[in-house]
């Protein structure tokens, strides 16, 4: 979880560098769109089954930030990826204060309609979609506003559910989680019980066979307890940071030794954590320039 404390502290070393530095992650970083690649090869998944995911995460709509233009071109951009499946992975909401204009969510969320994806494109919320919503706060269960707009939009979104899906007559789970931090900010009600909307035991639970799953999770902690019984987990939330100095981010502090901020790992499932496209508390960034991920699994048949 970022917090103000430590992307302080983060812009702190930053300002260290220099005025210039300091310009370049306000003005220059953040504007930037890149492609990032990753080709694991999970344990659980076959090897001679091919699947291209594209990967869009922590968009944080607002002016003029995250504007529908820019939004427009990252769709454009993930459209050109051609991947079977699209992945939406929460935070569509501004996570900033100092904005010159709230996006509605069914403004972005009608942009976000342009994903196409031979597989679809699937979603699930982000702490900042629930952390927004004060009605879904007093009550205690959701579904948020930006889950509405999205399904409104044409795009399903998962809270602790799965589906099947089948590519070329092979068959794989995708799984979403419910976001773990949702109702953090619920406390100030007195009524909070927990502070996530996260089952994951009940929702591989849904998983019925013993096809290969894709897990989807908003933040990347869960990954200390997911089962090898996933093949790969797919998250966002930290941004990688915001601010990576020689491939450290201060930003993002490690949970039980291991500091989830940014890349490929593999502990029982593979887990890749994308440094999503825009920006939270701050509109900073430094030394993880916004992205689309790409992860393609498997390979296919070989020609002989």
């Amino acid at each position: 979880m970022i917090t103000r404390r430590h992307l302080i502290r983060s812009i702190g070393a930053l300002s260290a560098l220099g005025i210039s530095s300091a310009a370049y992650g306000v003005g220059v970083e953040p504007l930037r769109l890149r492609v990032t690649r990753y080709h694991p090869t999970p344990r659980q998944w076959p090897a001679d089954f091919p699947l291209k995911i594209a990967v869009v995460t922590d968009i944080h709509a607002c002016d003029p930030w995250m504007s529908l233009e820019r939004i427009e071109s990252i769709v454009d951009r993930t459209n050109a990826l051609k991947a079977d499946i699209t992945v939406l992975l929460g935070d569509y909401v501004a996570g900033l204060h100092r904005v010159s204009r709230i996006i509605p969510s069914s403004e972005w969320a009608r942009v976000l309609a342009g994903l196409k994806a031979p597989l679809g494109v699937h979603a699930v919320m982000g702490n900042h979609d629930y952390w927004d919503d004060r009605t879904v706060q007093q009550a205690g269960h959701g579904p948020t506003v930006a889950h509405r707009a999205l399904e409104a939009a044409g795009i399903p979104v998962y809270e602790n559910d799965a589906v099947r899906l089948t590519k070329d007559g092979r068959s794989f789970w995708l799984a979403g989680l419910g976001d773990q931090l949702a109702y953090f900010p619920a406390k100030r009600f007195g009524r909070v019980q927990r502070f996530g909307a996260d089952d994951l035991a009940g929702t591989l639970a849904k998983v019925t066979d013993d096809a290969p799953v894709i897990l989807l999770a908003h933040e990347p902690d869960v990954a200390l307890r997911v089962p090898a019984r996933v093949a790969l987990q797919l998250s966002g939330h930290t941004h990688g940071g915001q601010i990576r100095l020689l491939g450290w981010s201060p930003a993002v502090s490690p949970k039980h030794g291991i500091r989830l901020a940014y890349g490929h790992f593999r502990l029982k499932c593979d887990l890749i954590v994308s440094g999503g496209l825009g920006c939270s508390i701050m509109p900073v960034r430094f030394g993880v320039p916004p992205e689309i991920v790409e992860v393609t699994l498997g390979r296919g048949p070989l020609v002989v």
